[in-house]
């Protein structure tokens, strides 16, 4: 049996396929694991209460039944849409209408579409990338091109910070200099921008100056800036710093219901110019015939009356941060005196830990780690479009989920503490 091009780069190991593997094989263990490498979110009990009732209510509604019983439009739910547009307009004044909206099934989708939309093969004979401003970024977005791998990124400015007036920790800055020096990005083999916010894998949070900066560069070269905001503003808002969310027809934001606790519903949401909203309808109708409607049902009454705002920015958002520093305090004793720094805390559901100068990169660490019942995400995935063959920073970082239980995060980290000082020590 031989498979075609397309069919036989889904034979092949990826990033993603690793992680969703090993959340799959952890969730069904007889044996003890602590999770710490997963991006599903917390399971939190005043938002699973809510949920609760929630569906409830669409069991006793034979309309909301009858909405689940029946093919969306391609563009996805109506109802969930009119109620997104109404949402966004009330809190941001954007004047959109639902010409603007188009539902996926969920955010990874959405990249899928968005792009093979931007990026390939030109009818000009160009071939055209995305851009990542700022690499690391999410290990999702490096094999969803349909042929071949569209990527260039840049590596950061690494800046030493503090944190609570705490030292140990850093934060990375767009390099704009070598962005804006980039030779494809002048030559017009740029299809579009894309950046996350808060950033996944490192909770780094783009300025809102660095934000205008690109969108300013968008612009210049006539390409769409692409902000995945699957932990952002407004929901699930695990975002701990000041920022403003713009939007303008140059822009398409990205945005999920997974992070607010339905991961299960696969169900995402881009906010476009009219154009690309009917594309990816058009997409939508070829690839799944319309989106699942089960998490539009669940979430429309939730966005109507702004109680998913409010349980983002009361139970969500507080519920990470705490997780955030109790996470931060166990790294902090388990190295102290050791060359380990933290990315300064700034959203998501994920800390990024530097072990500078490691004996092994920590593609090595995981293997260690997993044979021990502890499971994190080794770095050199997450610089996708950066040849890292001499960038040894790229393989001395981990992602840890903070999206656990206390325990879980306390003994997962002492055993990553013990493992690691031995390899400092050349014990």
């Amino acid at each position: 049996m031989k498979f075609s091009k397309f069919g036989q780069k889904f034979t092949k190991d990826s990033a993603i396929l690793q992680l969703m593997d090993d959340l799959g094989n952890a969730l069904n263990s007889d044996k003890p694991v602590n999770m710490l490498g997963g991006g599903n979110p917390a399971s939190i009990p005043e938002l699973n209460a809510v949920y609760q009732q929630t569906l409830e209510s669409v069991v006793a509604d034979a309309f909301a039944l009858d909405s689940v019983g029946n093919y969306s439009n391609p563009q996805g739910d109506t109802k969930f849409i009119n109620t997104l547009v109404e949402f966004f307009n009330r809190h941001y004044g954007w004047g959109l209408t639902s010409d603007n909206i188009a539902l996926t099934n969920g955010s990874q989708n959405a990249f899928f579409y968005l792009f093979n939309l931007f990026a390939g093969q030109f009818d000009d004979g160009t071939d055209k990338a995305i851009l990542l401003p700022l690499a690391p970024e999410y290990v999702g977005y490096a094999d969803v091109h349909i042929d071949g791998v569209h990527f260039v990124a840049v590596p950061p400015n690494i800046e030493l910070v503090t944190h609570e007036d705490r030292e140990g920790f850093f934060k990375y800055r767009v390099d704009f200099d070598a962005l804006e020096n980039l030779e494809k990005l002048k030559n017009g083999k740029i299809g579009a921008i894309c950046c996350s916010r808060p950033t996944n894998p490192t909770g780094n949070v783009l300025t809102d100056d660095e934000m205008a900066r690109l969108t300013a560069i968008a612009k210049k070269y006539g390409v769409p800036l692409i902000v995945d905001n699957a932990y952002g503003m407004p929901f699930p808002n695990i975002i701990y710093t000041d920022t403003t969310l713009s939007w303008d027809c140059d822009t398409v934001l990205c945005f999920s219901l997974s992070k607010v606790g339905l991961p299960g519903t696969r169900t995402g949401i881009i906010v476009a110019d009219a154009p690309i909203i009917k594309t990816i309808s058009n997409m939508n109708a070829i690839v799944n015939l319309s989106p699942v409607r089960f998490g539009a049902t669940v979430a429309t009454p939730l966005f109507a009356d702004d109680r998913i705002k409010t349980l983002s920015d009361t139970v969500i958002a507080p519920f990470y941060q705490t997780q955030a520093s109790l996470a931060v305090s166990r790294l902090q004793v388990e190295f102290d005196g050791y060359p380990v720094k933290i990315h300064k805390p700034e959203g998501a559901i994920f800390l990024w830990v530097w072990f500078e100068n490691l004996p092994i990169s920590t593609t090595v660490l995981y293997q260690i780690l997993k044979e021990q019942g502890t499971l994190i995400i080794p770095s050199e995935h997450f610089f996708v479009g950066v040849d890292t063959t001499n960038y040894p920073h790229a393989k001395e970082c981990i992602r840890l989920s903070i999206a656990q239980h206390d325990e879980t995060i306390i003994k997962g980290i002492a055993t990553i503490g013990e493992v690691v000082r031995r390899l400092y020590d050349g014990v």
